[in-house]
Order: C-alpha cells, then sequence, then structure tokens
C-alpha cells in the first residue's frame, strides 16, 4: 500500500473511532523553507502552451496569500528550480517560499540547479528517495524527462510542471502550471510590425538558455509572424543564456559585425536587455523611444517596467513569476482527491513606453510600476 493510500485508511479509521464517541556549477543545495524573508525581490517547448485554464494569478499579493494547508497534516513539497540567473527567477523562487511556507502548513524541500540540468534529474530523484509528498519542476531543458517522471510515477509521488514545458507525454506527470511563451513571441512582434507600420526591421537576437521552452516558445512565436513581413530581416540570433553579462557579450559581438545595420534588439528577458542597453551605450548607440535602435524584452520585471517607464525600452512582454499560488491550488485539490486541472495558464500581460499606444499593450505608468513588487 503506497504511502498516501495508508494515510487515508489512517484518517478514515480516526473519524470513524471520534464519531463512535460522540495538498561553474556549484553542489545544487537543499533548503526547507520555513518563514521566507519578506523583503521584495526584484528568466521555458516549441508547442503552443496548453489552454485549459487561465489562471487570474497575476495579483501576486493574491496569490502568494492562496488558502493554505487544509488537510491537517504538514505536506512536504519538492521544488527543483532552474537557478538563479535572473530577477525573474528570483522572484519565482520567494513567490514558492512564501506559499510553501511551514506557517502555511508546508515543509518546502528547495534545490537551486544552478542551470546544470544534470543536477536538476538528480535533485527529482532526491525528492523521490526522501518519499515527498508532492514534486514540483521548472524544466532547465525539455527534453530527457521521461525516465525520472516515471520513477516519480512508480513511486506514487504526483510531480507538477510549472513555468516552463517538457517534451514528454502528459501521462507521465499530473499537471502543468505556467505561461504561454509562444504567445508572448507573437504578442512581442505584434506590436512590433503596429509600431514599424510597413517600415523595414533589420533585427537582431539574444535568446534565452539553449533549449530552454521558453527559448523556443518565443522564437517560434516572434519568427511566426517575422515571416509574413518580407521588410522585416533577422541579421542574427545568439544565446545570452538569460543573463546580464550574457545578454551584454552577445550585443558586443553583434555590434562589431553589424554596426550601423540593426535598427531592432530583442532580448528574450529583462536581464539579457540590461547588458545590451550596456554594450550599446558603451558604444555610443542610442536606443529605446527617442534612440535608433528599438528595444523588445520580455519579463515584465519590476527594473525592466521601470526601463520601460523610462523609454529606455519600447516594449516588454510579461511573463508572471507569481505562479506558486496556482500551484498550491492543484496540491489542494489531488489532496482532498478533487478535480483539478491538467494544465493551467497564467495570465500574462504587455507594456509598452509612454506615448506609445498599442492595440497589443497596456502604456506603462507610474501606478502599473507601483504596483509591480516583483
Amino acid at each position: 500500500m503506497n504511502k498516501k493510500l495508508l494515510s487515508l485508511v489512517l484518517v478514515a479509521a480516526l473519524a470513524m473511532s471520534l464519531l463512535a464517541g460522540c495538498g561553474s556549477k556549484e553542489e545544487p543545495k537543499t533548503t526547507t523553507a520555513a518563514a521566507a524573508d519578506t523583503t521584495a525581490a526584484a528568466a521555458d517547448n516549441e508547442t503552443e502552451a496548453p489552454a485549459d485554464t487561465t489562471a487570474a494569478a497575476g495579483d501576486e499579493t493574491t496569490a502568494a496569500a492562496a488558502g493554505g494547508n487544509t488537510t491537517g497534516e504538514t505536506i512536504r513539497v519538492g521544488y527543483a528550480q532552474v537557478g538563479h540567473e535572473s530577477d525573474w527567477r528570483t522572484a519565482n523562487t520567494k513567490n514558492y517560499q512564501d506559499v510553501f511556507s511551514a506557517d502555511n502548513g508546508y515543509e518546502l524541500s528547495f534545490v537551486d540547479c544552478d542551470n546544470d540540468n544534470a543536477a536538476q534529474l538528480e535533485a527529482v530523484r532526491g525528492f523521490i528517495q526522501q518519499e515527498l509528498d508532492y514534486i514540483v519542476i521548472a524544466p532547465i531543458e525539455t527534453a530527457g524527462w521521461d525516465t525520472v517522471l516515471q520513477e516519480a510515477q512508480d513511486a506514487g509521488i504526483p510531480v507538477i510542471i510549472a513555468d516552463r514545458e517538457i517534451d514528454a507525454p502528459d501521462t507521465l506527470y499530473d499537471a502543468w502550471v505556467g505561461t504561454n511563451t509562444k504567445n508572448e513571441g507573437i504578442t512581442a512582434a505584434n506590436w512590433l510590425a503596429e509600431y514599424l507600420d510597413g517600415k523595414e526591421a533589420n533585427i537582431l537576437v539574444i535568446e534565452g538558455s539553449v533549449g530552454a521552452s521558453a527559448t523556443l516558445g518565443r522564437t517560434e512565436g516572434f519568427n511566426e509572424v517575422a515571416a509574413e513581413h518580407s521588410e522585416w530581416k533577422i541579421l542574427d540570433s545568439q544565446s545570452g543564456d538569460f543573463t546580464q553579462a550574457g545578454g551584454q557579450e552577445v550585443m558586443e559581438s553583434f555590434i562589431k559585425s553589424y554596426e550601423g545595420q540593426f535598427n531592432v534588439v530583442v532580448c528574450q528577458n529583462d536581464n539579457e536587455a540590461y547588458g545590451a542597453m550596456d554594450a550599446m551605450k558603451a558604444a555610443n548607440i542610442t536606443y529605446g523611444v527617442d534612440g535608433d535602435v528599438i528595444i523588445i524584452s520580455f519579463d515584465a520585471t519590476h527594473d525592466g517596467l521601470q526601463y520601460t517607464l523610462d523609454g529606455a525600452i519600447n516594449c516588454n512582454v510579461e511573463c508572471n513569476p507569481i505562479q506558486a499560488g496556482v500551484v498550491e491550488e492543484v496540491i489542494q485539490a489531488m489532496a482532498a482527491g478533487s478535480d483539478y486541472e491538467k494544465t493551467t495558464l497564467v495570465n500574462d500581460e504587455a507594456f509598452v513606453a509612454p506615448g506609445i499606444t498599442s492595440e497589443y499593450a497596456t502604456t506603462m505608468t507610474e501606478d502599473i510600476l507601483a504596483g509591480r513588487a516583483y
């Protein structure tokens, strides 16, 4: 009898007796979350993300203050996180630590896998050996998950895939929660077409980490729209690994190869955009609303939206990191034996600098920025 069935039997027996009486790679670090630091912290498959349900998780306060564990017993959750490569990832980690806290009735085993795919597989196997109640995975790469997911299934441990997607049969995991990264790419390209209104675009792309579903999705979505515009040319596309240093390094290389030839830079997350801006500033290349180069970014973190408000980033497409509350709802439904959605999309928006109006994005304001803690 697996441990979940045994637990149900014991609970039922207790209920009957009461009636008779009257849910550079360092070694990955595993930590158990109690009360997380409350300081606000300021990054995913080439197939379109499933769209059975859209979760209104844009309000991070509501998401972080989800219902809490109602089972009466501590629920042990393992979270295999991608790493700490970006502000987005930092915000996502803090969200999980806030939601799956001891005060909320959870014991969180958290592993920062430092963008090491082998370490992430090892972390998941560690969760299985610990016989945790639930496993949540933000996959570094899309491929190579079948074996370890089968191991979790054989152990009777439900698995939720979060944030990014994987190339594996959906029978091998129990639920998926995340954003539609292909649609993010489509939104960015649709905005660019609207903004240019038929003008030429010579585009440089700083992609995210190789093999990540966010990279694949945003690239596919953007290229799908770009193919409809004969006046657009993608000059080059290279990985900046979702980091500021990577974005700066790639942009410096682009400037040497394409100086004076480009007027659009697409960065697949905010941190890459910061690095690209540093490189262009050093080369005396102007960018943003009043510059010669249009910058498109993804994530829409607090700092990214500050740059958007300042006009340095023209368009910033959100990838919402506040997802743990939705994952908790799935776990609570599982724990209660209730129905739950197999796939849940977390809401995204897009924002443009002041002075720009768009069918595809909201004009950035001080009030919008003030409401963003991540």
